[in-house]
């Protein structure tokens, strides 16, 4: 027989209501739910972020109730604004359960359908602690004297604020439940300001109380309300920032002040008053001369960003409003002030800091793409053009992108967006400030499945049909986050564009000096110039031109964050202007957002690069990431060398072949510079790299002069020909201004006449030089032979005898030292061998150098020290000659190696860094102290280098502070642009590394 099937029960489950906890069945049945007619309640109740928190809590309640419960039961049954205001509440805030279930009868306040207004927040709040008006020399100020204010008081006004805060969150979360009104983000803003304005009111009030128990209050005291509750913009749980000004500003106004923020910081919120002049070191109370002598003289940028927020709160609002009026003009020229911009950006960037690195994905205020993002724009954007329109004078951040779009200077599209994305991120923040009435605003992780579902419920975000809730919620997360990241290319450059090129007739445009303005407070120091450029990137009507405008806002957000924008968006133009035929070139920005991020990047910090770039367009298509990571870093430097010998072997003219090798030079020296401004290669690959392709590009020259000569001849070369790298070159530690120091070597062939052999040399050597160091755009190849015998005076190449016969009778200490250094790398490899093994006898003597050799080199170190240090020089940030420089870090490992590698054979080696890694295995020096030279040499290689990517030609002095020196600091890879703190880390080092010079070269 066939069982019919069972009947679906018509009452919903736990499991369809989706109630996890074991106890939630026999909870329904406690409550007398689990029938047919509490259907509607069953599935109200399943609606909740929290369901089973819901339950659970009205277990509590109805326990707490007693008889009372019955009440609330039938209401809840008929009365659905009350169900889903109550089944919300509890299901979303844990501390509103509680506070519920210790005062149950506090439920009868959910009834209420509207919220309170300002006036009665203040009435219901002064009636908790008795409080009536207090005499004051103000009679309309808002003063009142509670006549509970002793300890007691704390708890009624605690108890008081929470059910006006419950009432609000009730009616905020309904909408989740049942189908109510939703209240909008500014609405909810306004009433938690309301609410804390009312707070503070009874806070004063209790002051007085304690203060001024009897007679008038002997001072006017006004509380000015800053930050989120001076842009009448709260959320549920926050500091509330304030100043005070009294007059006169004596000890009573002071514990007035001290008494307000203690009651109030106790009963309601923080009271910080941090925001005040000098901050929590200045006095607490001011009077407003005082005020205005500080802002006058004293304040910073951020504290004239931060008075933008500026509202009387209570207490003496005329005082109040006296005090707004003294201090808003000068608000409105902050944006004159020549640290402006630096100093709005380094507080965007000092908030940054603040967010620990794994917390800032999920950090909805300060992180990326964040609230703060958000505000500080639009701050920026009021300092900016408020001087010249008044509409802009508003305090809350929608009302002021409101007001921004109003006034064409932020797209209205833009600003529509940016204030959904705002109020989206705010929504996010205000539930996850509920769940436990705690000061939060950090998301769940991302396996935080469980906590994630009760905050899109809590948001009310719903499955889509494609994702489930949560899915939702992380999606809205991303694209409003991502939204808000493009902030500056929103807010900032759209307009700009706009007044440029036609993009939308209808889009309203900034006027030239507005357009002027706001590039100046982007950090642009000439902005006509700026606008100058934009126009040309962007005139007339081709495909280009249109293209460059839907880049440019992006772009000129990342430029904007560079050392030098000025000079970054000329060399965009430059470099746009040099590839004007090339079609790849924007395509490859459009599609590539690492190509035009780092492209921006360099542009901005770099001077050496734009020209290069320029004449070697290929390697931008570098800058994208591949499979293995950015390209920048896939050729190695060998590969780079077999290429420049193979692209200049198949040309017979010496010059075509120079110009190949200079070519794939150009390219390399592009690519090399590139990846180190990027921060992709540290000091040694950078210093391998370089000298590699000086090495090659000189055997390349060498090998194509010998080639045409030989045909010229029409018989093979007279001798064999060797170059030997001296100084960096041969330590294989270039940098990119250095020259390349080398050594001539010949050796006639047998049956070759010895004078006919070196006259050719001769010949062969000039040639090279005359045709590597010809002038050209490219940074320069000079090949200097100034370490040779008898310097410039003796002949440019000698014979392989002649080398040794010097160097056995004549050798000085210092060319001695100098052969420390030398190392073949061009022409005849064997020759070069030879010429090494002869003067290996003389640069690592038996015993060591003598004693007398040592002196020699300690005063010649002298004479240095005191006679070759450029004029006006500050021996303590010259990165070669200065203190603890390069040149001490060499010449005290040289000293080193001519005492020690007679013994130690690891010494017989041309690199600095080698040779100090060596000393330290060896123990010749203690490990401390090699890590102190390792260091130093490292820091001042790395800056030289930055020295010239900025500057764009070699220096070796580093600036003073200023814009000079924090775009060195940044090219140098100092995670800031504070120059100063960048200099201090260099001098300390070398300073260190200095007493080790002087111990061991010295002793």
């Amino acid at each position: 027989m066939v069982r019919p099937p069972t009947a679906r029960s018509a009452v919903p489950g736990v499991g369809r209501l989706g109630l996890l906890e074991p106890t939630a069945s026999q909870s329904l049945r406690e409550l007398a739910w689990d029938n047919v007619d509490s259907i509607p309640v069953l599935w109200a109740l399943s609606r909740s972020p929290d369901a089973d928190l819901a339950l659970l809590t009205l277990i509590r309640l109805r326990a707490a109730l007693g008889a009372g419960w019955a009440e609330l039961d039938s209401l809840l049954r008929a009365d659905t604004s009350l169900r889903g205001r109550l089944f919300a509440l509890i299901g979303s805030s844990s501390a509103f359960a509680d506070h519920l279930v210790a005062d149950p009868a506090a439920w009868r306040i959910l009834r209420r359908d509207k919220l309170p207004s300002r006036e009665e927040l203040i009435a219901d709040l002064l009636a908790s602690v008795e409080a009536v008006p207090a005499e004051s020399p103000d009679p309309t100020a808002a003063l009142y004297r509670a006549a509970i204010s002793g300890p007691e008081s704390i708890t009624l006004l605690r108890k008081r604020y929470r059910d006006q805060l419950m009432v609000l969150a009730a009616l905020d979360l309904a909408a989740t439940v049942e189908n109510e009104p939703v209240l909008p983000y500014q609405v909810v803003g306004r009433h938690l300001t309301d609410l804390a304005d009312a707070a503070l009111t009874a806070a004063l009030s209790v002051a007085v109380g304690r203060v001024c128990k009897e007679g008038p209050v002997p001072v006017r005291l006004a509380v000015i309300a800053m930050g989120k509750s001076g842009a009448r913009e709260l959320n549920y749980v926050s500091d509330v920032d304030v100043v005070f000004v009294a007059e006169p500003a004596d000890a009573t106004a002071t514990r007035l002040a001290a008494e307000l923020m203690s009651v109030g910081s106790a009963a309601f919120f923080e009271v910080d008053a941090a925001l005040r002049p000098e901050g929590k070191a200045g006095a607490l109370v001011r009077t407003l001369e005082s005020h205005i002598a500080y802002y006058k003289r004293w304040a910073r940028t951020w504290e004239f960003q931060a008075l933008l927020k500026a509202r009387p709160m209570t207490g003496d609002l005329e005082l109040g409003e006296q005090y707004r009026a003294a201090l808003m003009p000068m608000v409105w020229t902050a944006s004159e002030r020549p640290d402006f911009v630096a100093d709005v950006q380094a507080m965007r960037r000092r908030v940054e800091d603040l967010v620990p690195a794994d917390l800032r994905e999920r950090e909805l205020k300060l992180g990326h793409g964040s609230l703060r993002d958000v505000e500080f724009a639009v701050q920026l954007l009021q300092l900016v053009h408020g001087r010249v329109d008044e509409t802009l004078h508003v305090q809350g951040t929608v009302e002021a992108l409101t007001a921004l779009a109003a006034g064409g200077y932020v797209g209205r599209d833009d600003a529509a967006n940016l204030t959904a994305s705002y109020e989206f991120l705010r929504l996010l923040e205000h539930r996850l400030q509920l769940q436990r009435l705690k000061r939060t605003h950090t998301l769940p992780a991302a396996d935080d499945e469980e906590g994630m579902r009760w905050l899109a419920r809590a948001a009310h975000i719903r499955p889509d049909g494609r994702q489930d809730a949560v899915g939702v919620l992380g999606s809205e997360i991303r694209r409003n986050s991502v939204r808000v990241r493009r902030l500056h290319a929103k807010l900032f450059y759209r307009p700009l564009l706009e007044s440029v090129v036609k993009l939308d007739p209808d889009a309203l445009r900034l006027s030239p000096d507005a357009a002027i303005r706001q590039l100046a407070a982007l950090g642009y120091v000439a902005p006509e110039h700026a606008l100058g450029h934009l126009k040309a990137l962007t005139g007339g009507i081709s495909r280009k031109g249109r293209i460059q405008a839907l880049l440019l806002p992006t772009l000129l957000e990342w430029l904007g964050d560079t050392p030098n924008p000025d000079a970054g968006l000329l060399a965009y133009r430059r470099v746009s202007e040099g590839l004007d035929d090339q079609i790849w070139f924007l395509r490859e920005l459009r599609d590539e957002g690492a190509i035009a991020q780092r492209l921006m990047i360099v542009l901005g910090s770099s001077e050496y690069l734009p020209d290069l770039l320029i004449n070697a367009p290929d390697t931008i298509r570098m800058y994208a990431d591949g499979p293995g990571g950015p390209l920048l870093l896939s050729p190695q430097p060998e590969d780079v060398a077999r290429g420049i010998l193979t692209a200049a072997a198949r040309y017979d003219d010496p010059k075509r072949a120079v110009a190949a090798a200079r070519s794939l030079r150009r390219h390399e020296l592009a690519r090399v510079a590139s990846a180190d401004l990027l921060g992709m290669l540290d000091v040694p690959q950078v210093c391998r790299a370089l000298s590699a392709v000086w090495v090659a590009v000189l055997e390349a020259a060498l090998r194509a002069v010998i080639r045409a000569s030989e045909a010229e001849l029409g018989e093979p070369a007279p001798a064999e020909f060797a170059v030997i790298g001296m100084g960096r070159l041969g330590g294989m530690e270039l940098g990119y201004g250095s020259d390349a120091d080398v050594l001539f070597v010949c050796d006639p062939r047998p049956g070759q006449d010895e004078t006919k052999a070196v006259k050719w040399a001769i010949g062969v050597a000039e040639r090279v030089q005359r045709m590597l160091g010809a002038p050209s755009t490219d940074p320069p190849l000079q090949v200097d032979a100034g370490l040779r015998p008898e310097g410039r005076n003796g002949a440019l190449v000698r014979t392989l005898a002649a080398y040794a016969a010097y160097y056995e009778q004549w050798a000085q200490p210092w060319e001695v030292q100098a052969l420390l250094r030398a190392h073949q790398v061009a022409g005849d490899e064997a020759l070069g061998v030879r010429f090494l093994h002869i003067i290996d006898k003389v640069r690592y003597p038996d015993g060591g150098v003598s004693s007398e050799a040592v002196r020699e080199i300690r005063r010649i170190k002298a004479r240095v020290d005191s006679e070759r240090l450029p004029r006006g020089a500050n021996p303590a940030t010259h990165t070669k000659l200065g203190r603890g420089g390069l040149a001490d870090i060499e010449w005290t490992v040289q000293l080193m190696q001519l005492r020690y590698a007679h013994d130690v054979l690891g010494l017989h080696n041309t690199s600095t860094l080698q040779s100090l890694e060596v000393i330290e295995q060896t123990k010749l020096l203690d490990a401390e102290d090699v890590a102190l030279l390792r260091d130093a040499w490292l820091t001042a290689t790395k800056a030289r280098n930055a020295l010239v990517l900025v500057r764009g030609k070699p220096a070796d002095q580093l600036p003073g502070p200023g814009r000079l020196l924090s775009a060195v600091a940044r090219v140098a890879g100092w995670p800031n642009d504070d120059g100063s703190e960048f200099l201090d880390h260099y001098m300390r080092v070398t300073r260190r590394a200095k007493a080790v010079v002087e111990r061991v070269f010295g002793g």
